[in-house]
């Protein structure tokens, strides 16, 4: 006997073994929510029937999806990278789906479903790429920016195609009343919520918040969430739709980042739950039974890379950043099933077309994360200018390390790496610090510091970095794999050159010990060194240098150590909004600031400190409050987040 909760301990038992084994072997879990789909479904175990039930819930995950693109969503972003995303973007999307929309025409397919399968087929997933860009340090490398533009307009175009569907579904009669129609409903429905609602949307969260309650909170979310999409669809349009627009809504109040943490549940199960029900949707037996999802896979990965690798060389890339970016956007992504699924639905898009395509879309998506991890490989082997890249990147860091002579080494310029700098700069000690955080190496350059983009596991980079005429090198992360690595390679190039080794706690002292290192700081023995050094100062013990040193830095309320510069690793590991964090502001031509002394601009008022001025390149460090500003100083401020977003705005604008 089946009972109601049967297929949901099913559908459970499944996601959770599947998913599991996904993160073990560093999978998108959303790849294992497609696995557990076709398992299970119809076409194989049979274990869920497709049914209305859970397609509506599927839905409401497809609406959840929408609502966080719509959080995204950023106006200034879409500025800045206006070339790429309206450029770049736009291109790939439209031949993209002119050229299926031709071989569909080609094999007798109805021109309608040709467009939905051009527009299905020419998305990347977004979920994906922005988590592997992220664990890479990827983000803000030439090919990462093309790579995030170019998505940034593949998530935008779904709109335009989610209100397309429906007047293509409606028949060829009068197909050009109805796409006018469907576009003039969605012009007038948005006018109203995005102008209308932007001022009550503010108005309502702050009365909300008021209450501090965070069940009334997360409720109001959900609230906002499905009665915007509920508007939308008795407009006409389409659920996700109405969620993509309250995202937006809310995306320009306060309140965005703790509401995008607050419905990530709720988004993530029921988006597990919707491409599950894709899954189902597919027949492993056409897959096994023809070649046609192969053939299409090749065709699929091969030409959008091509295509990609061509326009991106027109637009002024470099033959290895095209490639880069050709390789990572080559697959389809998660909005292709929801047209595709929406086109099912309702009946443009035959089940005999669908297996295919649908096939070939996941397998694109399961082989997407093995494509990126050989990109480098692939790229070096192809690319002639990759090689030129690489000899210039490492002449960048050369130049930089060779004025320097008994200077230190410092890997990582974290939090850690910036405070030790900041003591050997006091000390006159010379030093150049290597980071795989583009970000950080970014604002720090533009302070004038001595940090260069390189990984210090790399043997070319540590000779670059002058690992032959150094004093002394400092692994300043805690990470014992790579301070092995890095280890081996001092121990290689100069035996007995003093390694000290940051790590976590004492359970690897022996191992980085017998690797070579000097030293091994560990921090929870150096919290107990310090409480010790504390209580030995109080009763008067004497001190060498170092705790003169440290001393004094109490005694300024550890003015050396405020703040430091902020990664997208900061970030990923949770670092808090409201910890005062360093920033580097260029004024550019024409900025208000110009001419005007740090005390006529006033930004204390603001609760922001001017740590340094770099003119020429020359550092200034504590300038005095008649400095005035010029134009191409780099200022740097310490403040947290918002109130540094408002002394970049006074210096630009007053």
């Amino acid at each position: 006997m089946q009972t109601t909760l049967q297929p949901v301990l099913i559908l459970l038992a499944a996601a959770v073994l599947v998913v599991a084994v996904c993160r073990l072997l560093r999978l998108p879990p959303l790849l294992g929510y497609l696995i557990v789909g076709v398992a299970i479904g119809p076409h194989a175990l049979g274990w869920i029937r497709d049914s209305e039930e859970v397609r509506h819930l599927a839905e409401i995950g497809v609406v959840f999806l929408m609502f966080s693109i719509g959080l995204e969503f950023s106006l200034p972003k879409l500025v800045t990278m206006r070339r790429i995303v309206f450029g770049l973007g736009a291109a790939q999307v439209i031949l993209t789906l002119a050229i299926v929309l031709a071989v569909a025409l080609g094999l007798g397919i109805a021109w309608q479903a040709g467009v939905v399968l051009g527009g299905a087929l020419a998305l990347s997933s977004t979920a994906i790429l922005a988590k592997l860009l992220a664990e890479r340090y990827e983000l803000n490398s030439p090919h990462g920016r093309q790579i995030m533009g170019i998505l940034l307009f593949q998530d935008l175009a779904v709109v335009p195609l989610l209100i397309l569907i429906p007047a293509l579904a409606a028949g060829p009669d009068d197909l050009a009343m109805n796409i006018g129609y469907a576009l003039l409903k969605a012009a007038v429905v948005l006018t109203v919520l995005l102008f209308l609602g932007q001022r009550l949307m503010r108005n309502w969260f702050h009365l909300v918040a008021r209450q501090k309650s965070s069940e009334l909170f997360v409720l109001n979310v959900l609230l906002i969430t499905l009665g915007v999409a509920f508007i939308t669809e008795m407009a006409g349009l389409s659920l996700a739709l109405g969620a993509f627009v309250a995202g937006v809504l809310i995306s320009e109040t306060e309140y965005r980042y703790q509401v995008e943490e607050d419905i990530k549940p709720f988004r993530d199960i029921l988006l597990g739950l919707f491409f599950v029900t894709v899954g189902m949707l597919l027949d492993v037996r056409v897959v096994v039974e023809n070649g046609w999802p192969s053939v299409l896979l090749i065709a699929l990965v091969v030409l959008k890379t091509l295509l990609i690798f061509g326009l991106s060389r027109l637009f002024g890339s470099d033959s290895d950043v095209a490639l880069r970016t050709g390789l990572a956007l080559g697959a389809c992504g998660e909005f292709g099933f929801v047209l595709l699924s929406n086109a099912y639905n309702l009946g443009l898009v035959q089940p005999q077309i669908l297996q295919p395509v649908l096939a070939a879309m996941v397998l694109s998506m399961l082989i997407a994360p093995f494509i990126i991890e050989r990109s480098e490989h692939i790229v070096q082997r192809w690319s002639s200018t990759a090689w030129m890249s690489r000899a210039l990147h490492l002449t960048n860091i050369a130049a930089q390390s060779m004025v320097a002579d008994q200077h230190v080494v410092i890997c990582g310029y974290g939090r850690s790496g910036q405070n030790l700098s900041r003591l050997l700069e006091r000390e006159r000690i010379p030093f150049i610090a290597l980071d795989i955080d583009p970000q950080r190496i970014k604002e720090a350059a533009a302070a004038g510091e001595s940090a260069v983009f390189g990984d210090a596991g790399r043997r070319e980079v540590l000779v670059a970095a002058g690992l032959l005429r150094a004093k002394a090198v400092v692994i300043t992360y805690s990470d014992t794999a790579s301070a092995l690595k890095i280890l081996a390679q001092v121990r290689e190039l100069r035996p007995g050159l003093p390694v000290i080794v940051r790590t976590l706690d004492d359970t690897d002292i022996d191992r980085l010990k017998a690797a070579g290192a000097a030293e091994v700081v560990a921090e929870i023995m150096e919290g107990s060194l310090m409480l010790a050094s504390t209580t030995l100062m109080l009763l008067g013990t004497p001190l060498n240098r170092v705790l003169r040193r440290i001393r004094e830095t109490r005694a300024h309320r550890y003015s050396l150590f405020r703040g430091f510069y902020r990664g997208m690793t900061d970030e990923a590991e949770g670092a808090d909004e409201m910890q005062p964090r360093l920033h580097s502001v260029m004024v550019p031509q024409d900025a208000a600031a110009i001419g005007k002394s740090l005390s006529d601009l006033d930004l204390a008022s603001l609760h922001v400190e001017v740590t340094a001025v770099r003119r020429r390149n020359v550092r200034t460090v504590t300038p005095a409050p008649d400095t005035r500003i010029e134009e191409g100083d780099v200022i740097v401020l310490l403040g947290v987040e918002e109130d540094l977003a408002a002394a970049e705005m006074k210096l630009m604008q007053g």
